[in-house]
């Protein structure tokens, strides 16, 4: 089978494809937000709002899971903004809590305190927030904390792009130099397709280098200058990202090796001469093969190691099961680039070749099925996850991509069936297209420059005259090299005007079209919390019927009391503002039976989620105005479906609590 490229354009398609793939990952970026991470804040001494009468020792931060804390995780400010804490972090962990704490200066005079922390979950994506507690009494404080969540703003951005190419480049040069060695091996000396694997690789590189760069401000400041802090660099070395990005560097050292034998000593030897050679060429594919599949192997194995396959259920098969997963993706989507590379740039390429892939992704398909559909169950969990949360729907137009991609292929292969006939019954008629189309166009050229410069030796006397009339034999040289581009003109445009390869090439183009989108909606993916852990955290599993609805902005309730004692019937009114995740203002209002405010002696809340085993985390506002009480920096550390707990003191007996589970976005 042969092909040839069209003439609409002069830069390389591979070009165009690279430019593609960043712009629709800054889209998927852009759209996704900041990543969501599995590690919540569950508790802390003193607790968030806390009143204590002496200055404490130290504070401590409990995380629901394991968490990666640096030098300046924790910072406690005092009133003025300044530093309260002596700098050194300590892993108090213990008995399965993850426990972190920092010493304070003694001596703290009394107001409120503001702590801010920040760390990066066991999956790689980094959490931060913030809570207050006061010494002695509340006070007025001057404090500032960052606003924005960790891992966002521009340095986000620009983190989640450098994943998107670092994928993108992982195809290029693992499904690329696939192709040419299990396909078409004739390939390995065809500029086009060097390039395509030599950018891949090139991408790659580049991708990991600017990951590394961006990773401390990533998960610490936010700022895009500190990408070339030494220091920060040094601490993320330390981390388990940075040991898998320092070793995706390290393979691609030996890949460079690999592709310079493959474009080098094994593209020379493409047709052995003798069996010596041939022997050669058979033990030079074995170790490329061999070397190159464990090189690809630890390259996939550096993101199993760092993101989600390494946490959560069943992680010893979980990470093996992530490498095959994408070995299996960069040969489909790779080999399929590769594949139109050649079809549009490439002078010939065989229909056996065609014929090749077309098996070889028939089995990267069933092997993504495979372990997409275990990857599923461990990441999703349920069915009501899967409809119900953001990571299950991003899988399911996942799904429906590969299905589109799956039926686009299909056409493709009946399009190389539809050659492959051909073929066969151009070679039984003598024609020589089909399979050996390029072959016998190359020798088809041969033989007229042969013939041409045959007749400049084909007998004395005529040679003689020729030599009198042109002058010299480089003339009839350049006529022979005229002859033979013309025969190949002729045997392109032959090329092009059949519409089996026409088809072909415009199926091929679609099915990388959609291998486009479908690596974006994956990157969006890996950066997505699990649907089981979302799942979890919202509370879905129990308690749904008496939750009260999510509401969008504040959030309110009105709830009936009565202690049992005089003047201890009322309603209690509630507002959660702005009703999310993270720091929330809390208003309390206190009404008796004829609608006026009641002033009792005490109101206090807590926050439990029994889902996740959190709480409770208790809230002691305080005393505003007659029947009126309210908290700053109420702490809420995950959404979910929380049950809130109101106790009312109206007497120094008589009290009572009421409860109401509320959903928390």
């Amino acid at each position: 089978m042969t092909a040839t490229a069209p003439r609409f354009g002069s830069a390389p398609l591979v070009r165009l494809l690279l430019v593609t793939t960043v712009l629709l990952g800054t889209v998927f970026t852009v759209l996704s937000g900041t990543a969501s991470a599995h590690a919540a804040l569950t508790g802390s001494t003193p607790e968030d709002g806390a009143v204590v009468a002496a200055a404490p020792k130290d504070i401590s931060l409990t995380f629901s899971e394991q968490v990666a804390m640096g030098d300046n995780s924790i910072r406690v400010l005092d009133p003025s903004n300044k530093r309260a804490d002596a700098g050194k972090i300590r892993d108090l962990s213990s008995g399965g809590t993850v426990t972190y704490g920092i010493d304070l200066h003694p001596g703290l005079p009394d107001g409120t305190y503001t702590v801010a922390w920040q760390a990066v979950s066991a999956d790689s994506h980094p959490i931060s927030g913030a809570f207050t507690f006061s010494i002695g009494a509340p006070s007025k404080t001057t404090a500032t904390v960052p606003t924005e969540e960790a891992g966002g703003g521009l340095v986000g951005v620009l983190y989640d792009i450098a994943r998107y190419v670092s994928y993108a480049g992982f195809i290029l040069l693992i499904g690329g130099a696939a192709f040419v060695l299990g396909c078409w091996p004739r390939g390995a000396s065809v500029r086009p397709l060097q390039r395509l694997v030599v950018q891949g690789w090139l991408t790659l590189t580049a991708a990991t280098l600017a990951l590394l760069l961006l990773r401390s401000p990533y998960t610490g400041s936010g700022k895009l200058g500190d990408a070339f802090d030494l220091g920060g660099l040094q601490d993320v070395l330390a981390t388990k990202t940075g040991a898998a990005l320092v070793s995706r560097l390290l393979l691609l050292g030996a890949a460079a090796l690999f592709v310079a034998v493959l474009f080098g000593a094994y593209a020379k030897r493409e047709t052995p001469r003798d069996e010596e050679e041939s022997k050669e060429r058979k033990d030079l594919t074995f170790g490329l093969a061999v070397g190159g599949t464990v090189v690809a192997a630890g390259i996939a194995g550096t993101w199993a190691l760092a993101e989600h396959a390494s946490t959560g259920i069943q992680t010893g098969l979980a990470m093996p099961v992530d490498v095959l997963h994408l070995l299996a993706m960069a040969t489909w989507l790779g080999g399929l680039t590769a594949l139109l590379v050649a079809l549009y740039r490439a002078p010939s390429i065989e229909n056996a070749a065609v014929r090749r892939f077309s098996r070889i992704a028939f089995i990267s398909v069933v092997v993504l099925a495979a372990t997409g559909l275990y990857q599923s169950w461990r990441q999703v969990g349920s069915w009501s996850a899967l409809w119900g949360t953001s990571y299950g729907q991003l899988l399911l137009v996942k799904v429906g991509l590969v299905a589109v991609l799956v039926g686009i292929a299909w056409f493709s292969r009946r399009w190389t069936e539809r050659l492959g006939q051909r073929a066969e019954a151009g070679t039984e008629a003598g024609t020589g297209q089909g399979a050996g189309a390029g072959a016998g166009a190359e020798n088809e050229s041969k033989a007229e420059a042969e013939a041409a410069t045959g007749s400049e030796t084909g007998s004395g006397t005529e040679t003689a005259a020729a030599t009198t009339v042109v002058g010299d034999s480089e003339r009839t040289t350049q006529l022979a090299r005229q002859k033979a581009a013309l025969a190949s003109a002729r045997q392109k445009r032959i090329r092009d005007a059949d519409p089996g390869r026409i088809g072909l090439r415009r199926s091929v183009l679609a099915e990388a079209g959609v291998a486009v989108v479908l690596l974006a909606v994956t990157t969006v993916l890996t950066s997505t919390e699990p649907g089981r852990t979302a799942e979890q955290e919202a509370g879905a599993t129990g308690g749904a019927a008496a939750t009260a609805p999510a509401t969008e902005g504040p959030l309110a309730l009105t709830l009936p009391f009565d202690t049992g004692g005089e003047n201890g019937e009322g309603t209690v009114r509630i507002t959660l503002d702005p009703g999310r995740s993270g720091a929330n203002e809390m208003h309390i209002y206190v009404d008796g039976p004829d609608g006026q405010p009641l002033d009792v002696p005490e109101v206090k809340a807590a926050f439990t989620l029994t889902a996740q085993q959190i709480g409770p985390l208790p809230i002691t506002p305080e005393h505003f105005a007659p029947g009126h009480w309210s908290a700053d920096a109420v702490q809420i550390p995950m959404p979910g479906d929380w049950q809130l707990q109101l106790t009312i003191r109206t007497s120094d007996i008589d009290q009572t609590t009421v409860d109401k589970n509320v959903k928390i976005g």
